[in-house]
């Protein structure tokens, strides 16, 4: 690889990484009078935007084409549902979380209970983003192996998220989203030319759906079942994921923070669509597909497939790195805070006031090292390495977890008794999760997605406790 690449790499580290701590450590300098609509938008596409959407997109086209949509388009639904229907309910009930939601309506147990297995959930995206990572790194040095790839990602985690990286996060998001979308219309763009124009490409796609014998025009390429649930899985995830109401509940008024939803959905669909281009275009193009390393059909493509110059090359490759790094070290912070403030402050030692904020401090950066540690051991052993798979499930587990307790605490406050909402949260998830897992290794072969199994027992126990409370 040519040391120009390299210069790329380093000036969207450098430019990324610097940009996100300098923000996190001037961040208490501009007031708290809410955020700007940018500043929204950026939080929102920072989050989101990450290696699922991106190099997980492109992985999932070059086998299945049009299925690899439902990551970004369900991101695109739930935008839309969550400004629409969600947002100002969750206003008027005066929580800061989602998980406070539920605490205030079902008592704690049903409080701590949502926040471990949405932890949960939020730990199984984790794995995307460190599979992400070493898609850029495989790339860059095909010799080092999956596993040392992937512990490379996990160190730039760590270091990212202690040293400030996610502080920064609406202003990073803002660069970095602009990067992307810079970078992806740019490598859509060639992936067209390079097959002969638009006619050409959907004419190969053709001749690639007669090869495989699969619709890959077809957004349901896996099966209805499969893909529906999937985009099901991304929209309750969205909905039931803090960090994208946290965003929205910053902003400076209700109109901006709608208005910011509203432009991710616009934005997140063409990111995918671009994906799923570039994914088509490398099996179409790559001499051994069956031999070809998956993962890196995007990476790949910017190296070597582009014809793209060695030096925007390595900023590419960079920004989609610092995307997954920043997306991982995000989740790792915040499962280990939501450990720190449910779990560990409320041990007795702590709510007397007799732990200091540097213990609290210090408590969330050995958590951070753990969650990110025992995820990159669980990417290094053969679990698989479909970036989305762990994607749709992350985001599967949320929304079984929080969805149906949640709706109920907002729309039928003081109905449904807290032991009802427990059971919920509990069975709907771990239905979720036992029957995703079996499903993706393929234990058991179902016939559809497991969040359709997951979010109807959740409701279904639910309005049990609706009735009996009305029966009451």
């Amino acid at each position: 690889m040519r040391s120009a690449t390299y210069i790329g790499i380093a000036i969207s580290l450098v430019s990324l990484v610097g940009l996100s701590i300098y923000t996190g450590i001037n961040r208490k300098s501009r007031g708290s009078a809410g955020l700007s609509r940018a500043v929204v938008t950026g939080l929102l596409m920072g989050t989101i935007v990450g290696g699922s959407s991106t190099v997980g997109t492109a992985q999932l086209a070059f086998t299945y084409g049009m299925s690899a949509c439902w990551f970004t388009f369900g991101c695109a639904i739930a935008c839309v549902v969550l400004a629409l229907a969600f947002f100002s309910p969750i206003k008027r009930s005066g929580s800061s979380t989602l998980v406070g939601v539920i605490s205030a309506e079902y008592g704690s147990r049903a409080g701590t209970l949502a926040t471990v297995l949405n932890s949960a959930g939020m730990f199984i995206n984790i794995l995307s983003q460190l599979l992400s990572c070493s898609a850029v790194v495989l790339v860059i040095a095909p010799a080092i192996g999956s596993s040392r790839a992937i512990i490379i990602g996990a160190v730039f985690m760590i270091v990212y998220v202690i040293f400030g990286g996610t502080k920064g996060a609406g202003i990073v998001g803002i660069l970095k989203s602009v990067l992307i979308y810079v970078s992806m219309l740019l490598c859509g763009y060639i992936a067209i030319q390079h097959s002969g124009g638009l006619q050409s490409f959907l004419g190969g796609v053709s001749a690639l759906c007669a090869e495989t014998g699969r619709n890959l025009f077809s957004p349901f390429c896996r099966g209805l079942g499969t893909d529906l649930g999937a985009g099901i899985s991304l929209v309750l995830g969205v909905i039931t994921t803090q960090t994208y109401t946290q965003a929205m509940l910053g902003a400076r008024s209700d109109r901006d923070a709608k208005i910011s939803a509203m432009i991710c959905a616009v934005l997140m669909p063409i990111l995918g669509m671009l994906g799923i281009i570039v994914g088509l275009h490398m099996r179409m193009t790559v001499p051994d597909p069956a031999g070809f390393v998956t993962r890196t059909a995007l990476t790949s493509f910017v190296l070597d497939y582009s014809g793209i110059s060695p030096l925007f090359a390595g900023i590419i490759l960079g920004a989609l790195f610092i995307t997954a790094v920043g997306t991982g070290s995000g989740l790792a912070l915040g499962i280990a805070t939501v450990i720190d403030r449910e779990i560990i402050e409320k041990r007795p030692s702590r709510a007397a006031g007799k732990a200091s904020a540097a213990s609290s401090e210090r408590i969330v950066t050995i958590c951070i090292a753990a969650v990110i540690a025992l995820a990159a051991l669980l990417s290094c052993t053969p679990i698989g390495d479909t970036i989305l798979s762990f994607g749709f499930l992350s985001m599967c587990l949320r929304g079984c977890t929080v969805f149906a307790p949640l709706c109920f605490a907002l729309w039928a406050k003081g109905k449904v008794a807290p032991r009802f909402a427990e059971l919920s949260i509990l069975i709907g998830s771990l239905l979720a999760l036992a029957l995703g897992l079996v499903n993706m290794y393929g234990i058991l072969k179902l016939p559809c997605d497991s969040v359709f199994f997951g979010i109807g027992a959740g409701l279904v126990i639910m309005a049990a406790g609706y009735m009996k409370g009305k029966a009451r």
